[in-house]
């Protein structure tokens, strides 16, 4: 019989078990929504990237049923042949607009969007200054580039400076940052690091996934927050988290978006967004503009879940956005909170290396624009009770 090639992954899988890192999948019953079914339970949803409920909004669900009628239900080749319809040109123009920008290029996913478009603005003569947190389609497109690499520590604008200036000269030096790290949900220093990248003439680049449709006016990201508009160069957002759909953009100037019809791989080399999902941006977009409470009520819930979570004496990190850490350090522990958490009612991921360091695994919050107070308190409760009994948090003290 022939050896099995792939045996060494058991052995591998058997590690991931013994440090508690190994975890299936779970699987959504019902709706992308604030209360759903996973596995056959229902749960409070902390999961979810569905930042504003749109996953389930009737004008984005009316707009797609439209699309499939009209259109049919997909593109049927990649944009560089006869894959460009209308309707992703037309997407294409209003997300121009709401970015405020020359042009946008719109992308399959948001990981295509980092990674093809790093590895087609830098070559192996060129230099990247990259956040040691960035997501990992940077990190890929940096290595796909072949450009040369220097990471700086996690908001390091002075460690990024010193790296700047100690470098020899290249062609070109892309500076780049998430505008909200996904794991720790703090923001990236935008003002302090455009202007290092004014100093020493880089390209200025920024993540805005879970920025987009969270921060700035109507939810046109950090970039809007801080009033850097003109100042980086490339804006990377997403379709797929609060505009509730499917897809990645890259916003910038009419040449670089050119150059992405040109040179970037996932969009010469992947079919295009069926019509479906480039309306449903579309009517997200519209509800974005026209509907500004959503955005209100992400936030009014996000203030009080990560007050009560802090009051119970969790630690939450460096957060600032509605993703919302719950830190515990060790891996097994993690999971443990996790699996202890979905037998209570509340669905909250754990999360482990690689995906964070080692020593700061943790369960992973996001509350919604459509979660109810008394879900949210809910999932609170269940926080404090599991907490308790694995010692995460203190025992609650007894009234003499």
């Amino acid at each position: 019989m022939r050896p099995d090639p792939l045996a060494y992954l058991a052995t591998e899988l058997e590690s991931l078990a013994r440090d508690g890192l190994y975890r299936r999948l779970r699987v959504l019953d019902g709706e992308q929504a604030a209360e759903t079914s996973v596995d056959g339970r229902v749960v409070v949803n902390l999961s979810s990237n569905n930042y504003l409920g749109l996953t389930t909004h009737a004008r984005l669900r009316a707009r797609a049923i439209e699309a499939i009628q009209r259109f049919g239900v997909g593109s049927g080749s990649v944009r560089t042949i006869a894959g460009t319809m209308a309707i992703h040109l037309e997407l294409e123009r209003q997300l121009a607009a709401f970015k405020q920008t020359e042009a946008v290029v719109v992308f399959q996913s948001g990981f295509t969007a980092n990674a093809g478009t790093v590895s087609s603005l830098l070559t192996k003569d060129d230099v990247v200054v990259s956040d040691e947190l960035n997501h990992a389609s940077i990190i890929d497109g940096c290595r796909l580039s072949r450009a040369a690499i220097k990471v700086f520590p996690h908001k390091d604008v002075d460690a990024a400076r010193r790296i700047l200036r100690d470098l020899p000269a290249a062609p070109r030096k892309l500076l780049i940052t998430d505008g909200v790290f996904s794991m720790d949900g703090d923001l990236g220093p935008l003002p302090e690091l455009c202007a290092v990248a004014e100093e020493f003439g880089c390209i200025m680049m920024v993540d805005d996934a879970h920025a987009s449709g969270v921060f700035g006016r109507n939810g046109r990201g950090t970039i809007d927050h801080f009033g850097m508009h003109g100042r980086v160069d490339v804006q990377v957002g997403t379709l797929s988290k609060a505009i509730g759909a499917l897809g990645g953009y890259v916003a910038g100037s009419r040449s670089l978006v050119e150059f992405l019809y040109h040179r970037a791989r996932p969009f010469l080399f992947s079919t295009s967004h069926p019509p479906a999902v480039a309306a449903t941006c579309l009517a997200a977009l519209e509800v974005l503009m026209e509907e500004p409470g959503l955005i209100e009520r992400l936030w009014n819930n996000t203030r009080f879940f990560k007050a009560g979570l802090a009051a119970l004496g969790f630690d939450t990190g460096p957060s600032e956005s509605p993703i919302t850490p719950v830190i515990v350090g060790d891996a097994a522990l993690a999971m443990t909170l996790s699996d202890r958490l979905f037998a209570h009612g509340v669905f909250a991921q754990g999360i482990g290396f690689p995906t964070v360091s080692r020593g700061r695994a943790r369960v992973r919050t996001i509350v919604t624009a459509t979660h109810t107070r008394e879900e949210l308190q809910f999932a609170l409760d269940a926080f404090a009770t599991v907490g308790r009994e694995l010692g995460v948090i203190p025992a609650a003290q007894s009234v003499s």
